[in-house]
């Protein structure tokens, strides 16, 4: 009799888990769906095929830029970032296929090509559906992997491990389901580099919501923070696809008829910047939004889901 109990509370408890990692899955899944239906929705984030952010970009010692994000769908997304100060223009860019620069702060005037980490990584910015969402569709894994606390705020705590190893953990708000907090892993030059991102100001874009404050900081040093501020946005703006190629190449935008940024030997105060700047990560959304929706900064006022 003994034997059979043992085999019998064995079973039960292989049952157990088998139900448990189910349940897991299954909240992976449930709270992935509940992301998007607070985005917007499936049709309305199709929908979007271009997005142009408008802002500043604040580094560590209180060094601002103008801020410009474009972004766009096509059979690779693109992305560009143009960053600029005293007639000085940091450009950043990921066509489809390669990641160049432009950082006259360098001395240099003429195009470079990015490694290709630094490529994928601004490739993975370029994704209008973001990591979190883009993950399914790329056949990245999901994961649930419990609650961590956030401010005080008990957050869902969901994992992205893309096929190449780099991965996104993110936490949601239990009551928005906004995602508060982005941490960021890959390995750059065969090391790895993790970033932490807080995230907040939400603001709707083509029916889409998107987060309008950025900081981010290297982790363990929380008191280097840059942060991007977004002031306009558009959706769908008319973006060609020249916007994205290196210059000098056949597809590449034609120079610009306006002056051209002075020789940094006459910009007065400049300060040097990092060789790559932060960029803004996917689009983030309260769950159900209100007409007004929560903005990360509230703190909740219950969080009793276990």
């Amino acid at each position: 009799m003994r034997g059979k109990s043992w085999r019998s509370g064995a079973a039960m408890v292989v049952l157990a888990w088998s139900f448990t990692g189910a349940a897991l899955a299954q909240t992976a899944d449930e709270l992935v769906a509940k992301n998007l239906a607070a985005r917007g929705g499936a049709e309305k984030l199709a929908a979007l095929q271009a997005l142009r952010l408008n802002g500043k970009i604040r580094f560590p010692g209180d060094f601002e830029l103008s801020y410009q994000e474009t972004r766009a769908r096509g059979p690779s997304d693109r992305v560009r970032l143009d960053m600029a100060v005293q007639g000085l223009t940091i450009k950043q860019a990921y066509d489809g296929s390669i990641g160049w620069r432009v950082n006259p702060f360098e001395g240099r005037r003429d195009a470079e090509r990015m490694s290709a980490d630094e490529a994928r990584s601004l490739a993975d910015s370029a994704v209008l559906d973001g990591a979190l969402l883009g993950a399914r569709k790329a056949g990245d894994k999901i994961a649930y992997i419990g609650r961590e606390d956030f401010d005080g705020t008990n957050a869902y705590k969901l994992k992205v491990t893309q096929a190449d190893g780099d991965e996104f953990v993110y936490l949601l708000d239990p009551d928005t389901m906004l995602e508060i907090k982005m941490t960021e892993t890959r390995r750059l030059r065969g090391s790895p580099v993790i970033t932490e991102y807080e995230l907040g100001d939400y603001e709707q874009v083509g029916g889409i919501y998107f987060p309008m404050s950025i900081e981010s900081w290297g982790q363990g040093s929380p008191n280097q923070r840059s942060r991007i501020s977004i002031a306009s946005a558009e959706a769908n703006p008319q973006v060609s696809p020249d916007l994205f190629a290196e210059p000098g190449s056949a597809g590449a935008e034609r120079p610009s008829s306006s002056p051209q940024p002075a020789p940094v030997d006459q910009a007065e105060d400049a300060a040097p910047l990092p060789q790559t700047v932060p960029k803004v990560p996917e689009a983030v959304n309260p769950a159900n939004p209100p007409s007004d929706p929560k903005k990360p900064d509230d703190k909740p006022t219950s969080s009793n889901e276990g």
